[in-house]
């Protein structure tokens, strides 16, 4: 799997969407034991919903971590600093995949991260280990990897045309777990488990939407490859272009985009 390049500006074209299941997320942690609360965002992008911890626990200091210069140079241009409730809001450089906890956190959280780092299960332990008794590890994935979206993305990177480019460089369809194994997972570490899954239809606007969406996220690991060969990029993007509008026809009021995501929160004994 190729570690992609990510461009703020496209992952933010469809910032109201992306967020939604982040609120929605955040509607479901409980009350934190401290005063002020530590929180640990991790893969924290551009900083956007990275912000939206402030509102809710006004006192907190946050650390939104990534491993994208480019991100993180956006989080702090648009957020870095202290907040209106007394807390302060920082970012900091880090992989999600060795990360670990150097102090005590009241919320540990990551939003449609994991899918990125393989065998992100594994390192929940060192993450619960690191809350502070009473606190939460929370986390939303993406569960839409049997999409057409994704689907067509795999098949047309390993057709006869790219495979010799491309075989190894988008995620498999087993990058994320099944609900019932994250709940027992983490019940397995001793936290009281809330796990559930959601399907979004977002009906988005303008033409090719989807290729927009995706341009932002889950294509970034081909864009990436391809980026020293315009053209090579370019009949990539036509021939993705063409299934995407035949598999998401645009409707009446928008072009409907089914997305299914998988959420937890898991909260350490007090």
């Amino acid at each position: 799997m190729t570690t992609p390049a990510w461009d703020p500006a496209q992952y933010l074209r469809h910032a109201g969407h992306r967020a939604r299941p982040f609120t929605d997320l955040l509607a479901r942690v409980p009350d934190l034991p401290g005063d002020p609360p530590r929180i640990a965002d991790l893969g924290c992008g551009p900083g956007n919903v990275t912000a939206l911890l402030t509102a809710r626990w006004p006192t907190a200091r946050v650390t939104g971590y990534d491993n994208s210069a480019e991100m993180l140079d956006k989080a702090h241009v648009d957020h870095a600093g202290p907040t209106p409730g007394g807390g302060r809001l920082d970012f900091a450089h880090a992989d999600v995949r060795t990360w670990a906890p150097t102090e005590s956190y009241d919320l540990i959280l990551s939003n449609a991260t994991l899918q990125w780092v393989p065998g992100h299960a594994d390192r929940f332990a060192d993450w619960i280990a690191g809350l502070v008794p009473g606190g939460a590890l929370a986390f939303q994935v993406p569960g839409n990897f049997d999409s057409p979206s994704h689907v067509l993305m795999r098949d047309l990177a390993h057709s006869a045309r790219w495979k010799t480019r491309l075989a190894d460089t988008l995620r498999h369809a087993d990058a994320v777990h099944t609900p019932q194994a994250y709940a027992e997972r983490l019940a397995d570490l001793g936290c009281a488990a809330d796990v559930w899954e959601t399907t979004y239809i977002h009906l988005l606007e303008g033409e090719d939407p989807v290729l927009d969406w995706v341009k932002g996220t889950g294509l970034r690991p081909v864009l990436t490859v391809l980026a020293d060969d315009p053209q090579a990029r370019s009949e990539f993007v036509s021939d993705y272009r063409a299934a995407l509008r035949e598999a998401y026809p645009a409707g009446p009021h928008g072009t409907p985009f089914p997305f299914r995501r998988i959420f937890a929160v898991a909260r350490k004994e007090a």
